[in-house]
């Protein structure tokens, strides 16, 4: 799932500080805002704004964390209302809502794990790219 590559140049240590930070905001909005899906996602946006204009490898990874974040919102999204509803039509929970519910606290586990590897390591100013991200965030991220 994730893949340590080199890049181009070696960052300073203030690029490695901000490219790590673009994957610990999303941690920290995960803790503020833990019951909303969407607290996450704002959080790594406004971020990634802020940091738009920087270095290559800042752009890339906060641009890698806003990839995996938008993932993450909607399958926490869906999950979420489908909860909601159950709750207010006091109707019977079914199979599938627990498959999808094990599958998106799984996902979650292995995203939260992946995003503390991937912030230690950006920080020490190692690339790391994420299966299946990677290529999108290489399209959206033009050096």
């Amino acid at each position: 799932m994730i893949l340590n590559k080199r890049f181009s140049y070696t960052p300073s240590e203030h690029e490695a500080e901000k490219a790590s930070n673009s994957y610990l905001m999303s941690l920290v909005a995960l803790v503020a805002g833990l019951p909303l899906p969407i607290v996450n996602l704002i959080a790594t946006i406004v971020f990634y704004f802020s940091n738009r204009k920087g270095t290559y490898f800042v752009r890339w990874h906060c641009t890698q964390a806003l990839l995996s974040q938008l993932v993450v919102f909607i399958f926490n999204n869906i999950c979420f209302w489908w909860t909601i509803a159950l709750i207010l039509n006091k109707s019977g929970v079914n199979t599938i809502y627990f498959v999808y519910l094990s599958v998106v606290i799984i996902f979650n586990i292995i995203e939260f794990i992946a995003t503390i590897y991937t912030a230690i390591e950006t920080r020490k100013g190692i690339h790391i790219e994420w299966w299946g991200y990677n290529k999108l965030t290489h399209r959206f991220c033009k050096p």
